[in-house]
């Protein structure tokens, strides 16, 4: 169930850091700085990341 509820978690904050990378191109476009734009692209690789490996862990099933 831990396993479940982790892989839930990150699923949401996937589609979050999607709405960042979205928005820091949106302030990129309109003249604000592109570490708004970099900083979106590594929370976004950061939660796929982590959505890749708690789904990885959630297939394999208890470990005990």
């Amino acid at each position: 169930m831990t396993n479940r509820s982790s892989a839930l978690i990150s699923a949401f904050g996937v589609l979050a850091s999607v709405v960042l990378v979205v928005a820091g191109v949106c302030e990129y476009r309109f003249g604000a700085s592109v570490l708004w734009l970099v900083a979106g692209a590594v929370i976004f690789l950061s939660a796929s990341y982590t959505l890749a490996r708690d789904v990885r862990r959630f297939r394999t099933g208890p470990t005990a």
